[in-house]
C-alpha cells in the first residue's frame, strides 16, 4: 500500500514522466488507428485507391513480430508488398489468371517460399494482382478481368503478363510487387509502366509455390519505385551466393540492338554513358559491341535455328533465332506442364492467349535437345564475354505499347524485336534489371542491365551506385532539342510498297503481290500495303487471299472501308 502511495506521489512530482507516458499511450492510439483503417481499406469498405484494377485478391499476410536481440533486424519492415495470381497462398485458390484454372483446382495447403521469406523479413502482403491467362500475352490485357489501368499513360496497356503487379507499383498501392518472368512478362510490364524491376538468375530463388509456365526460363522477380527497396528485396530474397566479385565494372552496350529503337541515343545510350562518366569510382570505360554477332559467332548449335541471310544481315538472324529457341522451349515445357489439362478442360481463353496455348500444346519435340544445347552455349558464351565485372546494356523494349481497347494486334516486327531483347537474359539464366528513363513522344523509355548468371547483388548494387547520377542525366536530355529518329524499316517499306505500284501498273501482278508481301513483313500494320496486295491477288483470280487481305484492312483501318 505505501509502495503504491509511493509511485503515486513520485509520478505525480515528475512532470517528465506523465509526458513520457502520455506520449506512449498516443503512440499506441495513433499505431492501432493505422492499423485499424488498413485493415478497412483491405476489406474494401473505404472508397477504392486510385488506378484500380490491379488486383483480383484482397487480402492480408501480416509478418511475424520482430524478433528480439541478439537476433538480426527484419529488412522490410512496415512495405507492403502484392505477387501475381499464380503464387500459391495457404487457404486460397491461385488463378492462373483464367477462372476456369480457378474452378477446378483446389485451395494451397503451403504458401509460396518467396513470399514466406518477404513475411518473415517483416513485409506485409496485401493482395494477388491481375496478370495475363496461364502466364502468356505480353500486354496486360485479360478476358475475364479486364485490363489494369496503366498509371504512367492510361491510354495505353500495361504490358504483360504480370500486369496487375507493375500497374500497383506504379500507382503506388504498394511499395513493390512479385511476379515470375519466364519470357519478359515482368520486364514488359516494368518498361510501359515506368518502374524498376529485377529478374534474378535462373534458379537463385525458389519457384516452390509458384505455377509454373516453363521451368527451365520461369524466374521470380519484382517490381519497386525505389531502387533502394529493390536492392533490399533482393537482400531477404537472394543468397549470399550471388554477391559477385567486386571489382571496377564496365557496361558493355549492345550497338545493334540500340539501332533497332525509334529513340535517339540522346535519351538512352548517351544517358549512361554520362552518368557514368560523372561517377568518381568505379566504373571502366565502357564498350560498345556488336551483340548479334557476338552470338552467330560464339553459339555454333544456333546456326539451325538461323534464316538464311547475308553477312550484313547474320547478327539480327542470329537474334531472331535466339528468340525462336526461348519460345520453342517455353513451348515444349508449357506442354509437359500443361497439355491434359487444356485438352480436358479446354479454358475460355483470350485471343492471344489462345493462339499462344495451341502453339504449345500441338508442338512436336523432334528436336528438343537442341533447344537445351543452345542453352547451355549461349549461358557460356554470356560469361565469357561479361565475365565477372561486365555488364551488358540494352534497350528493355522495341517500341510503343498499345492503345488500351485497340484491335490491332502487335506487329512481327514489334514482336520479333521484342522477344529479340528478352531472350538475351532468358535463354542465358543470366540475371536482368530494367531501369525507366523517362519519356519519349509520351511514351516510356526503358533501359536494361544484364550481369553473368549469379552476379546478382552485384547487379544491384551497381544500379544502386548508378542511379542518382542518371535521374541527373535524365533531366538535361529532356531539355535537349532531339533531331527526328529515321525509322528505317518504315522507309523501305515504303519503297516496296512502290515498287509493287509500278509492277501493278505493268500488270505484273506476282511481282505486285511480291513486293507488297515484303512491304508487309517489315511493317504489317499498314492497310494500304494489304489493299494493294488484294487488288492484285484479284487480277490474278486468287479471291480467298484476296478477301483475307480485305478483311485484315479492315480490321487495320475502318476508315478503309469505302475503298473496298
Amino acid at each position: 500500500m505505501a509502495s503504491s502511495a509511493r509511485s503515486g506521489a513520485t509520478a505525480s512530482s515528475n512532470p517528465r514522466a506523465w509526458i513520457v507516458a502520455g506520449v506512449a499511450v498516443a503512440g499506441v492510439i495513433v499505431l492501432a488507428e493505422v492499423a485499424r483503417r488498413r485493415r478497412r481499406w483491405l476489406r474494401g469498405n473505404s472508397s477504392p485507391p486510385p488506378y484500380s484494377g490491379a488486383f483480383c485478391d484482397r487480402l492480408e499476410l501480416a509478418p511475424p513480430p520482430q524478433p528480439p536481440p541478439p537476433a538480426a533486424r527484419q529488412q522490410l519492415p512496415y512495405l507492403t508488398f502484392a505477387v501475381s495470381d499464380n503464387f500459391e497462398i495457404e487457404g486460397y485458390v491461385a488463378g492462373f489468371g483464367n477462372p476456369d484454372w480457378k474452378r477446378t483446382h483446389k485451395a494451397a495447403s503451403h504458401t509460396a517460399a518467396a513470399v514466406k521469406a518477404l513475411l518473415k523479413q517483416g513485409a506485409t502482403c496485401v493482395g494477388r494482382t491481375v496478370m495475363d491467362e496461364l502466364g502468356f500475352g505480353v500486354t496486360g490485357e485479360n478476358l475475364h478481368c479486364g485490363t489494369p489501368i496503366n498509371p504512367a499513360s492510361p491510354s495505353v496497356v500495361p504490358g504483360g503478363s504480370c500486369s496487375g503487379s507493375a500497374v500497383a507499383v506504379s500507382a503506388q498501392l504498394v511499395e513493390f510487387a512479385l511476379g515470375t518472368d519466364t519470357t519478359g512478362d515482368l520486364r514488359i510490364p516494368a518498361a510501359f509502366c515506368g518502374v524498376l524491376c529485377f529478374r534474378p538468375s535462373h534458379g537463385v530463388v525458389s519457384t516452390l509455390g509458384t505455377l509454373p509456365n516453363s521451368h527451365s526460363l520461369d524466374t521470380i522477380g519484382w517490381l519497386a519505385r525505389d531502387p533502394h527497396i529493390l536492392s533490399r528485396v533482393g537482400d531477404a530474397l537472394l543468397p549470399a551466393a550471388a554477391c559477385g566479385l567486386r571489382g571496377k565494372r564496365q557496361l558493355v552496350f549492345a550497338d545493334d540492338c540500340f539501332e533497332l529503337l525509334k529513340i535517339p541515343n540522346q535519351k538512352t545510350v548517351d544517358v549512361i554513358e554520362n552518368a557514368v562518366r560523372t561517377l568518381p569510382y568505379g566504373f571502366q570505360p565502357p564498350k560498345h559491341i556488336n551483340i548479334g554477332q557476338y552470338i552467330c559467332s560464339n553459339v555454333p548449335s544456333l546456326k539451325e535455328f538461323c534464316e538464311p541471310s547475308t553477312k550484313l544481315q547474320e547478327g539480327k538472324s542470329a537474334l531472331k533465332a535466339l528468340c525462336t529457341v526461348m519460345l520453342l522451349l517455353q513451348r515444349y515445357e508449357f506442354k509437359a506442364n500443361h497439355e491434359d489439362w487444356v485438352n480436358t478442360v479446354k479454358p475460355k481463353l483470350g485471343l492471344e492467349v489462345s493462339t499462344r496455348v495451341l502453339q504449345a500444346v500441338n508442338f512436336t519435340d523432334d528436336n528438343i535437345k537442341s533447344l537445351y544445347i543452345v542453352r547451355t552455349e549461349w549461358r557460356a558464351a554470356l560469361k565469357n564475354l561479361l565475365k565477372d565485372t561486365g555488364i551488358l546494356v540494352l534497350p528493355t523494349m522495341a517500341g510503343h505499347p498499345l492503345k488500351r481497347n485497340s484491335k490491332q494486334r502487335l506487329s512481327s516486327e514489334f514482336e520479333d524485336k521484342m522477344y529479340a531483347f528478352v531472350s538475351i537474359a532468358a535463354l542465358s539464366g543470366c540475371c536482368q534489371a530494367t531501369v525507366p528513363l523517362g519519356n519519349h513522344n509520351d511514351h516510356p523509355i526503358s533501359i536494361s542491365f544484364v550481369a553473368a548468371h549469379g552476379s546478382d547483388k552485384f547487379l544491384l548494387r551497381a544500379i544502386l551506385d548508378m542511379y542518382s547520377a542518371v535521374q541527373e542525366q535524365i533531366v538535361l536530355a529532356s531539355k535537349l532539342a532531339l533531331p527526328p529518329v529515321i525509322d528505317r524499316d518504315v522507309d523501305t517499306s515504303e519503297l516496296l510498297k512502290e515498287k509493287g505500284n509500278n509492277s501493278f501498273k505493268r500488270k505484273q501482278w506476282s511481282k505486285a503481290i511480291e513486293s507488297y508481301s515484303g512491304a508487309i513483313k517489315l511493317n504489317d500494320t499498314n492497310a494500304t500495303y494489304y489493299c494493294n496486295r488484294a487488288a492484285a491477288y484479284l487480277e490474278l483470280g486468287r479471291f480467298k487471299q484476296a478477301e483475307a487481305d480485305c478483311d485484315q484492312a479492315l480490321l487495320l483501318d475502318k476508315k478503309i472501308s469505302g475503298m473496298l
